[in-house]
């Protein structure tokens, strides 16, 4: 496939049921469009798709024009935008961030704000809530990738949020990412 570097964003949200992943992947490659990135979830009783659509512009059109019938089909809310590959811009360091606590309201918020403050970018986020081994306490863990620039200074930034951590009770890690 020759390098088409024009981008389609669809995002599909719906009761969860076999076949959605099938649909919409079909309904890609059938107007000769690939899927170059995703991410698909549950959550409750719904199915969430983010997809990241390379193709030519018009057959990257083809995919919006089918996106109302899919949507009728599937009976899911289909939202589209184009976009553009990701900007090389300054250096940034992938690293990824591991933390579990205690299960409480607050404890994206309270992450996002210390990366925000920082200017550090949040590039990927998943939690999960699940019941701790043994006593059943209510647990809730987060995987981050974050985008640190290149010009801070890593082993500070690392002691600030282990700092931050323990005052807030989360056991955590900040490492870099191996993938």
């Amino acid at each position: 496939m020759p390098n088409k570097e024009n981008y389609l964003v669809v995002t599909a949200l719906g009761r969860d049921r076999p076949g959605i992943v099938n649909r919409l992947s079909a309904a890609v490659l059938e107007h000769g469009c690939n899927i170059v990135d995703s991410r698909m979830t549950v959550l409750g009783g719904e199915f969430a798709v983010l997809l990241m659509v390379e193709g030519q512009w018009n057959t990257l059109a083809k995919v919006e024009n089918s996106l109302p019938e899919l949507e009728r089909a599937l009976g899911m809310q289909i939202l589209s935008k184009r976009t553009a590959g990701r900007s090389g811009g300054r250096d940034m360091l992938p690293y990824a961030v591991e933390v579990v606590a205690m299960d409480h309201p607050g404890i994206v918020n309270q992450l996002a704000a210390f990366f925000s403050e920082r200017n550090i970018n949040i590039e990927d986020l998943s939690t999960t809530s699940y019941a701790a081994a043994h006593t059943g306490t209510p647990m809730f863990a987060v995987h981050m990738t974050v985008g640190i620039p290149a010009e801070i200074h890593l082993a500070t930034l690392r002691e600030e949020f282990m700092d931050y951590c323990d005052s807030l009770n989360l056991d955590a890690v900040l490492e870099p990412s191996k993938g």
